[in-house]
Formats: structure tokens, C-alpha cells, sequence
């Protein structure tokens, strides 16, 4: 049965990360899921009580994919990037040092996929019209994405994934993780503007930012605008009290939707067509596959490296960050998190908090290092080459080499003596 297991669990990896024939890696991780079944390493009930206990996961996807794709059509990420322009007043410097905290505001409120997968087409449409090279600031899109999504529960689903899962609040998040996440961000800003120094030196003609034309409909924009504003207070306070954020982001969608069916802005066919469906069978598809895995035992040599720093808490810190991010790159950050559940087991005192925060630290800094990290870095890598740029994963690695290790280092150092 092990050998079984393991030949699944590798070759449901294998095809989300190579995508063969253009397999959907939501299909993969479904097809996986199926065949744990059809083997009996999970049975059903068992699978659709791991299903059901994630309900917040799921709920949390509808409501922000929905939310990201009203606010894309009411306009406010184009608005966002235009400002981000202006902003920068013909300096290189500061439209990329612009971007960054553009992506560190979609990111820590709207999910690290917004950054990546809305904000990365906008951002290159408005460098393209200032002719400008696109790679500094496409490449920030990514990264940030990642580095800046450590801060609160609802800025990755991995946060929201092991939080859930270890009882976590937003009052915990900020109370670990807000250090690290701004010496993180920190750091990935400093190396990146020495790494593009030489491409952002020129100046930009102003002139080629034009006045946007007023939205289609500046109500639902304004509304849209207030909605998003209310939403991510709303996450904050709910996060604090525990309520789940899955239900926030369902109010979020459902108000946004409200609006824009009461101004007629709605645009089904685009919505349907724009809406990520495969997430949902990619989640749920690995859920029940990591079920098989732990079900035979697959995850415990994973957890006796975890606990191997015994009651050092800077080295549990090291070690958990370190092991989260290895794994994250060689199996995708969303099955490594799943596994991490299992592996880390109950927690106590302050190695127990070096554990799962580091975990977190791990998968969600770690996909910077290469192109298979995350499933948003893959997309990202789809969407530039659908604009005719090619980004090799050996390109995106030179980059990745010279930052993430630097902001492991430092946030699982800080980690360790915060804990």
C-alpha cells in the first residue's frame, strides 16, 4: 500500500507541476485524489470529512476570486497602476519602489493571487506605454506577491490553510509575523533595487500618462472602492474575534455582486471565463491526497527532522522555516502545507510557535526561489509568455538564489527570538 501511495502522491505532483498536454493541474489533483480512493489508501468518508472540516478554505476562494474579479471589472486596478505612475513623476526608482507597495497593499489585503495574477497584466500594460523594459516590475509583481503575504491570515491561502488548522488570529499573525513580514519585504526591495539599478536609472516621459477616461460607471467604482476599503478592515476585526474569513470574503462577494447587478455593470460571460474555477479541484484534489499520505505513514520522517532541535527555540525556527521551504520547491507550497500539518502534530509553548510560524515563514517566502513554488508563480509565467516575454526557470532562479535564502535567514532569525 505504501508504494502505491507514493507513486500517486509523486506522479499527482509530477503532472500539477509539468502540466502534461496541458493537463489542468486542478484535473491532476483531482485524477489523484481519485485514484487514493480507488486504492483505498483514503476511504470516502474520510475524504469528504477532510473536505468538509476545509470548509473555510473553499468559501474563502469563492469569495475573494469573486471579489478580485468585480473590483478588475469596476476598474480599480487599472486605476491603482495609473496612480502608481503618476506617483513616480518621470523617476524609475520610484515607480518600482511604486509597484512594490502596491503589491505589498493587494497582497496583504486581497491574497498574494491578486498581486500576481490581476495586478502583473495591468502593471505591464501601463510600462509598456511608458516604453519602458517590463522585467524589473513584472518581476516585482511576483515576488512581492509572495514576500509580502506573511502578514495576516487572508493574505495567503497557506495562512489561511495551517491557521484554521492550529486555531490561529489575526491578533496572533501580527503578533509573529509582522516583524519578519516587513524585514522580508525590506530586504526583497533592497536586493531588487541593486539588482535592477543599471535598468531604472532613465527618467520616463510624463506625457505618455494620459488622463484615464472616467470609469464606465464611477458609482460602482466609488462603491467598489468602499466596499474593498470595509473589506479589509472587516478581515482584520473578524480575524481578531475569530470569525472565519471565509465568511468575510462571502459578504465581501456577495455586497460587490449586489452592486453590480443593481448598475447593470455586470459582465457575466467575462466573469465566468476570468473566474480561476480550477482552484477548487486543485484543493480539494490535494486535501485527499495528502489524506493518502498520511494515512500510511509518508509523513513522519518529515516530522522527526521538524522536532529534531529539541527545545531550542531559534533552531526549531531555523529547521521548520528551512524544511517548509525545501519542501515548497519540490512539491509546490500548497501539498507541502498539507503535509506540514500533519508533520508538526500538537504544539506547545514557544517551539511550538517556532514550528508553525516558521512552516509558514517556509511556504510562503520559499516559492520565490523558483518557478515551481507556487501555482500563482506558474500562472505568472503563463500570463508573460501570452505578452510574447519568455522567463526561463533558470532566469528566475538568478533571482531567487540572491533573495529568498537572505529573507529565510533573517525572518526565521527573528522568528526564533520573538517566539
Amino acid at each position: 500500500m505504501s508504494t502505491i501511495t507514493i507513486v500517486i502522491f509523486i506522479g499527482t505532483l509530477l503532472a500539477v507541476l509539468t502540466r502534461p498536454r496541458g493537463l489542468n493541474e486542478g484535473i491532476a489533483a483531482l485524477i489523484g485524489a481519485v485514484l487514493m480512493l480507488l486504492v483505498g489508501a483514503v476511504s470516502v468518508p474520510s475524504a469528504l470529512h477532510v473536505l468538509a472540516i476545509n470548509w473555510n478554505v473553499f468559501l474563502f476562494f469563492l469569495g475573494m476570486l469573486t471579489v478580485t474579479g468585480l473590483a478588475e471589472q469596476a476598474g480599480i486596478f487599472a486605476w491603482l497602476a495609473i496612480a502608481a505612475a503618476r506617483l513616480a513623476r518621470g523617476s524609475q526608482r520610484l515607480l518600482l519602489l511604486n509597484v512594490f507597495l502596491l503589491g505589498v497593499l493587494v497582497s496583504t489585503f486581497l491574497t498574494n493571487d491578486a498581486t500576481a495574477l490581476v495586478l502583473t497584466p495591468i502593471v505591464y500594460s501601463v510600462v509598456r506605454r511608458l516604453d519602458l523594459d517590463p522585467l524589473p516590475y513584472l518581476f516585482t509583481c511576483t515576488f512581492i506577491a509572495d514576500t509580502a503575504s506573511l502578514t495576516l491570515p487572508v493574505s495567503n491561502p497557506i495562512n489561511l490553510i495551517i491557521g484554521d488548522h492550529f486555531a490561529l488570529t489575526t491578533l496572533d499573525f501580527l503578533r509573529y509575523l509582522l516583524v519578519p513580514s516587513i524585514a522580508a519585504i525590506a530586504v526583497n526591495m533592497a536586493v531588487f533595487f541593486l539588482l535592477f539599478h543599471r535598468r531604472i536609472r532613465e527618467r520616463f516621459d510624463m506625457t505618455t500618462i494620459r488622463p484615464e477616461a472616467p470609469a464606465a460607471h464611477p458609482q460602482f467604482f466609488r462603491y467598489t472602492a468602499l466596499v474593498l476599503v470595509l473589506l479589509a478592515l472587516a478581515f482584520v476585526g473578524a480575524g481578531s474575534t475569530g470569525v472565519p474569513a471565509g465568511i468575510v470574503a462571502a459578504v465581501g462577494a456577495a455586497l460587490l455582486l449586489a452592486g453590480a447587478q443593481g448598475w447593470r455593470v455586470l459582465n457575466p460571460r467575462r466573469f465566468v471565463q476570468d473566474f480561476s474555477w480550477g482552484i477548487f479541484p486543485f484543493v480539494a484534489g490535494l486535501f485527499v491526497v495528502v489524506r493518502g499520505v498520511e494515512s500510511v505513514g509518508l509523513t513522519s520522517p518529515v516530522a522527526h527532522t521538524l522536532h529534531g532541535a529539541g527545545g531550542n527555540v531559534l533552531l526549531t525556527a531555523l529547521l521548520s522555516t528551512g524544511v517548509s521551504a525545501l519542501g515548497t520547491n519540490l512539491i509546490n507550497n500548497v501539498p507541502m502545507a498539507l503535509v506540514l500539518l500533519s508533520a508538526i502534530g500538537p504544539t506547545h509553548g514557544a517551539v511550538g510557535h517556532a514550528l508553525v510560524y516558521g512552516a509558514i515563514l517556509g511556504c510562503d517566502l520559499g516559492p520565490n526561489l523558483t518557478t515551481t513554488g507556487s501555482l500563482s508563480t506558474m500562472l505568472w509565467l503563463l500570463l508573460l509568455r501570452q505578452r510574447g516575454l519568455q522567463v526561463s526557470s533558470l532566469h528566475y532562479a538568478r533571482y531567487g538564489i540572491l533573495v529568498t535564502p537572505l529573507m529565510l535567514v533573517v525572518t526565521s532569525g527573528l522568528l526564533g527570538v520573538m517566539a
